[in-house]
């Protein structure tokens, strides 16, 4: 047997579907053998990186650790952003490079770079394997590595001589579940009875409450304390929830600002938030000013990184939502059906308020803008739908303007902020759950970046809608360099090009959107029973400026 061949067997054991790359020499042993092995499915993309943004949101929605191969060199290189993607998100990723022969290195051979280094800082684990008999047990260290603890990508690159070499009949092993981190109990005794303790407080919820949201909206209705979302949160809580009060950080809402800013909460509960730039508005120091902070994570990492955490809880956050929930109802706090009503009505009236001045400034004049195209467009769609939202103006418009109908209904990837990765992510969101809807929301700019893997939609047969924002510009550099410079660069404005007629070429079925009428019923139906991908091009130079919050005020506060 291959040693290439081993690794295969041994990850189609631990449950990998499929391995997302491109074939290539260093790596054509690998291709070979998935021949004789139909339990893998070969996804080849049009670039690497797309392949790793896939990878990424296979394994975030499949829950099982997902594959990615390039090779040797620029492969490698290619995959790299999507490896420091998917560390940030925590993600079980696990990247396969190859390599020049053992014998060749340090001679200049073709597409000769050393990986393991260039990996080491995005992933939790990297090394080069140059003895075929430690390739296996590197590779299940590796997968080891990647799914504990706080699950991670992780990089093994393979000589191309070493993925060639007879390893004999190895015992192929299987992957080990993932262990729970098991909060300390009396952290959440104590953290129990301080909750218990305050009279009031705001709960801040991060992407980590993912998988926990039924107990997440247990512990807020016990407590009766509102709740706010990060950005990456966005889409986890629906908005028919009455204790949701909205984003707080980047593009997010005044209510939930307010409620941070002016509130006169007692405590703060942060669940499953790193606390970044985004998630804080920029750092806000009113975020934990004269509150009593409780932050859960299983992330030790997180933990007084930029806030003074009073009472940090490390733990699966499902695990620690569970037992402080438990331990609430120990010490005697019960749902107060009357308190919470109060809330409903509180909430319920700002939050009419904003839908209707939301509603009034998104469609009362009929404007051809971002805000109506996407409220319009999601008014055609099913509730269940599910967006991966590029990186663009139209970005800040989805967070600040689009409903949260469902259950984890947004991709979006504001936290690293890779161009084009929404397009990947949409592509692995079906694969992993190909009954649920998907609509990639992405610009020209990301389209020029990996508007191809849409052919890879193609190829695979995948049903999502695509809808390309085309202003012929880069429309969050131009609109955040014109509110802090006061002045734009030329080259922010491209020659336009006709995306459909692309499609058309591409044999994929489209529709060009130039007013809000266009945006109908047969027409997005026709689109999304297409039996593979489609392109809604909706050409939109929208002058005003997007919702950004205070993103542009922070960037304002350098060079002065």
């Amino acid at each position: 047997m291959r040693a290439a061949r081993a690794v295969l067997e041994f990850l189609k054991g631990s449950g990998v579907k499929r391995i997302f790359g491109i074939p290539a020499g260093s790596v054509n042993a690998f291709f070979d053998e998935l021949y004789d092995l139909p339990e893998i499915d070969a996804v080849v993309t049009k670039h690497e990186g797309a392949a790793s943004y896939m990878a990424a949101a296979y394994a975030k929605y499949s829950g099982r650790m997902s594959v990615s191969i390039g090779c040797s060199g620029p492969g490698g290189t290619n995959l790299v952003t999507g490896a420091a993607n998917a560390m940030r998100e925590h993600l079980p990723i696990l990247f396969l490079t190859g390599a020049v022969p053992v014998n060749t290195m340090g001679l200049n051979a073709s597409q000769e770079l050393d990986l393991a280094p260039v990996f080491r800082p995005v992933t939790k684990y990297s090394v080069i394997v140059k003895d075929a008999k430690e390739l296996l047990h590197e590779v299940v260290k590796a997968c080891q590595i990647a799914i504990s603890g706080v699950p991670g990508p992780v990089h093994v690159a393979i000589p191309i001589d070493v993925q060639h070499a007879d390893v004999g009949h190895p015992d192929i092993p299987l992957l080990p579940d993932r262990k729970p981190l098991i909060p300390d109990l009396e952290t959440i005794q104590s953290a129990a009875k301080a909750l218990a303790d305050k009279k009031n407080g705001c709960i801040l919820v991060g992407q980590g409450v993912r998988g926990a949201v039924d107990s997440l909206l247990e512990l807020a209705e016990l407590l009766n304390w509102p709740i706010v979302t990060t950005p990456q949160a966005k889409g986890y809580i629906p908005e028919s929830h009455p204790l949701l009060a909205g984003v707080f950080g980047f593009a997010g809402h005044e209510t939930a600002s307010a409620l941070i800013s002016d509130g006169d909460g007692q405590a703060l509960l942060i669940v499953g938030s790193s606390l970044g730039e985004t998630a804080t508005n920029n750092y806000n120091p009113g975020l934990t000013k004269g509150r009593f902070t409780i932050q859960l994570d299983f992330d030790q990492t997180v933990f007084n990184r930029k806030y003074e955490i009073d009472f940090p809880v490390l733990g699966d956050i499902q695990l620690s939502l569970l037992m402080l929930i438990e331990e609430l109802r120990v010490l005697g706090v019960t749902r107060d059906a009357t308190a919470f009503a109060g809330w409903k009505r509180e909430l319920a009236a700002t939050s009419s308020a904003s839908s209707s001045a939301a509603s009034a400034a998104g469609s009362g004049d009929g404007e051809y803008n971002t805000q109506n195209v996407l409220l319009s467009l999601q008014r055609q769609l099913p509730a269940d739908t599910r967006y991966t939202v590029d990186i663009g103006e139209f970005m800040s418009y989805v967070i600040h303007y689009m409903n949260v109908l469902d259950y984890d209904s947004y991709s979006i990837n504001v936290h690293f902020g890779a161009m084009g990765s929404g397009i990947g992510a949409a592509i692995g969101s079906k694969l992993a759950e190909p009954e649920r809807p998907v609509v990639c929301i992405t610009g020209d700019g990301c389209f020029f970046m990996h508007g191809m893997e849409i052919l890879t939609a193609k190829e695979k047969g995948l049903p999502i809608l695509f809808v390309i924002i085309n202003n012929a510009r880069l429309g969050m550099v131009y609109h955040g360099h014109s509110l802090q410079f006061k002045r734009t660069h030329p080259t922010f404005e491209q020659e336009a090009v006709d995306i459909s007629g692309m499609a058309a070429a591409m044999g994929i079925p489209s529709f060009k959107v130039s007013g809000l009428d266009d945006i109908n019923r047969d027409t997005i139906r026709r689109l999304t029973s297409a039996p593979g991908p489609a392109i809604l091009e909706v050409m939109l130079k929208d002058n005003n400026a997007p919702p950004m919050g205070d993103r542009v005020k922070f960037l304002s506060s350098f060079g002065k």
